[in-house]
């Protein structure tokens, strides 16, 4: 079967196709369809048509039958991949008064319906509020840091209108269950922090809590997603907490909240952002040690950064609007393709064969197509009045059994 993520552009490739994928997952009985008055396939059973129908790509799906269409949205389909996003109020529609916190909602991008779905809020209610602007600081944003790991997003830190950590527990998304749930409670709830995931695990480092500590400055905490398996899945069962790792040798990585990238076994990670001189570090996660970023790694990190599948690491140059690649036998950087879209690329994320890029202002997400023999790249605009604050690729949410509103949407080519 064909992984569409992975696999070049083909005659019927549409605008949507470049952000869908077939992970390989054990298909399950359609009980969720039993409801439907026709049969997905006449003269076969369900069980028997899914298989078939799973060997389709899900845009071919979509438009034959509404069978077919709540077939690609069930818990039986393997999912493929879509964009998630964190959207906030843009600064040019709400000016925000001084210490205004600001609502933070979360959307996905659903690449075969090509439209923008709103998330359920997450705990508590009411809805997060945050802290991204301030006129004190006119020129940064305050961020919010969020992973995705195992398939799931995690929002991990953010900002309050007194300036606090705004998280105690991390917040996680299931698109497949489509349900927030509280993680284990941090040790040192943190805002500036770097914030990374390897192998199935979160970790986070250094940052400050209320006030600049050197032991939180110097502090790593990791969190294994898998021990909540291990206990049923109940958050508060023993062994589903965080743990604390070896520390850094100083408080220098809590100047800036930090993209802190998994790769092969290890997390890379950088203390400032942007083309500044920095200092990088790197984290051997089955040694538990820290050891100096290699000099050419060191010497490309010049924006955001992301891993694909934590294999291939991408850097953009936000300056010159460069994508490069990391190959590690020379410890150097290569070109992939220039783009003035790029400039001022604000963070990125890669799956499933695209790289996804946050443009200048949040107003649209870039994806860029690394793994085609023939470069391309479009441009997913985010609903009017919202700009984007990060991207995320997880598998396509569940939408049985639950309303999704519909925003307007639009797609550009390059």
């Amino acid at each position: 079967m064909a992984n569409s993520m992975t696999s070049g552009p083909t005659a019927t490739t549409t605008p949507t196709d470049p952000a869908s994928s077939f992970p390989t997952t054990k298909l399950l009985k359609l009980s969720s369809l039993h409801d439907l008055d026709q049969p997905l396939l006449p003269g076969l059973p369900d069980h028997i048509a899914q298989l078939c129908l799973s060997l389709v790509h899900p845009s071919f799906l979509y438009s034959v039958c509404r069978s077919w269409r709540r077939l690609i949205y069930s818990p039986s389909f393997p999912p493929y991949l879509s964009l998630y996003a964190l959207l906030s109020s843009s600064s040019s529609s709400s000016q925000s008064a001084q210490s205004q916190s600001d609502a933070v909602d979360f959307f996905t991008f659903d690449p075969i319906s090509s439209s923008w779905h709103l998330l359920p809020p997450p705990p508590p209610d009411p809805p997060l509020r945050v802290l991204l602007h301030h006129p004190s600081f006119i020129s940064r944003n305050l961020p919010i840091q969020s992973v995705s790991v195992s398939g799931n997003l995690i929002l991990l830190a953010a900002t309050t209108h007194n300036f606090l950590p705004a998280l105690s527990h991390p917040l996680i998304f299931s698109p497949l269950s489509t349900a927030w749930a509280l993680g284990p409670p941090l040790a040192t709830p943190r805002r500036w922090c770097a914030a990374g995931a390897v192998q199935s695990a979160v970790y986070v480092a250094s940052g400050m809590g209320s006030h600049f500590f050197t032991d939180t400055a110097r502090s790593v905490e990791k969190w294994d997603l898998h021990l909540q398996d291990k206990n049923d899945g109940k958050p508060r069962n023993f062994g589903w907490m965080w743990e604390r790792k070896s520390g850094l040798k100083d408080g220098r990585f809590s100047r800036e909240a930090i993209d802190a990238i998994g790769w092969r076994g290890k997390l890379c990670m950088v203390n400032v952002r942007g083309d500044a001189a920095k200092e990088g570090a790197v984290y051997d996660v089955e040694k538990d040690a820290w050891e100096e970023m290699p000099e050419g790694m060191l010497a490309g990190w010049r924006g955001p950064v992301a891993a694909m599948d934590e294999e291939v690491m991408y850097a953009l140059d936000e300056a010159k609007g460069a994508l490069r690649k990391y190959v590690p036998e020379r410890d150097a950087w290569d070109n992939i393709l220039e783009s003035e879209r790029l400039r001022g690329a604000q963070q990125m994320a890669a799956g499933g064969g695209r790289v996804c890029v946050v443009c200048r202002g949040g107003a649209g997400i870039v994806v860029l197509d690394v793994v085609a023999s023939l470069r391309r790249s479009w441009v997913v605009d985010v609903p009017a009045g919202l700009e984007a604050v990060a991207v995320h690729i997880l598998p396509r949410m569940n939408r049985l059994g639950f309303g999704f509103p519909v925003l307007e949407y639009s797609t550009s080519s390059e």
